[in-house]
């Protein structure tokens, strides 16, 4: 009877191939349900008002874009709207002193515990992730409370 057997080095990199399938798979399960982080505690690289971060884009959108897009920014300003989003999350929209442009600041749902209302001045902190129209900053945090 002629039975299928493998060489030893064929054994080994089939072994091989297994392990890594399962780091990979793993892993990509560690990404794909990872938290982001809370930014209350996290330092923020760049620290502006509302006004100072729209006209920033505004001026030249390439080189804010790669000053801003995925860094912390800590904003401050005064409060333009406050809607619900999607999933339950909740959107304050601050004043930039331009009628056509605000900065969009995106709080997950069950992350914030404060009352806004438009006309109040508060600290946001949040991660850019770009300009359309607004600029938009996502799993934001309160850093002082509206006043």
């Amino acid at each position: 009877m002629n039975t299928f057997r493998l060489k030893r080095s064929h054994k080994i990199a089939l072994w091989l191939v297994f392990f890594l399938a399962v780091g990979a798979i793993l892993g990509g399960l560690y990404m794909y349900n990872m938290q982001d982080k809370d930014l209350r505690k996290v330092k923020p690289d760049f620290i502006l008002t509302a006004a100072e971060l729209q006209q920033a884009f505004e001026a030249d959108e390439a080189a804010a874009s790669s000053d801003y897009i995925d860094r912390i920014i800590e904003v401050s300003g005064e409060v333009e709207s406050v809607k619900p989003g999607e999933n339950q999350s909740l959107v304050v929209t601050l004043k930039t002193g331009n009628a056509l442009s605000a900065v969009s600041c995106t709080f997950q749902a069950g992350s914030f515990t404060q009352d806004f209302a438009a006309g109040d001045h508060t600290t946001i902190r949040g991660r850019c992730s770009g300009f359309l129209m607004d600029v938009l900053l996502n799993n934001c945090s309160v850093v002082s409370q509206p006043r």
